[in-house]
């Protein structure tokens, strides 16, 4: 269950909320049976909070959505991209630490 600042992705919102974002985004792409996208969710929804208006952080579902998860060829949950300026300038595949996330959002937020 996402935290109050975790963003809900779509296939329908992805344009405006990602690629034409003034902010960077991060997001986390999960399925509900996917275990270590559980172990994931709480480090998102922490980092949410602490970037909370200098980025924006979320979530998009993979089998809700097919769209954006085939554009952007993820293969393996849980996959993290982190946008910037509409352009994917990192991925993280598999369950990573907090820090890892927080040194790629220091370094452009």
């Amino acid at each position: 269950m996402a935290g109050d600042n975790v963003i809900t992705f779509t296939d329908d919102n992805f344009g405006p909320e990602v690629e034409q974002s003034d902010v960077p985004v991060l997001i986390d792409f999960w399925a509900v049976w996917c275990g270590p996208c559980k172990a994931i969710a709480p480090i998102v929804e922490e980092l949410a909070d602490e970037y909370q208006g200098r980025v924006k952080i979320g979530k998009l579902n993979v089998d809700e959505n097919r769209d954006v998860p085939g554009r952007f060829r993820i293969t393996s949950i849980p996959t993290v991209l982190l946008f910037h300026q509409g352009k994917v300038v990192q991925q993280f595949v598999g369950f990573r630490p907090k820090n890892i996330f927080t040194s790629a959002l220091n370094e452009i937020a």
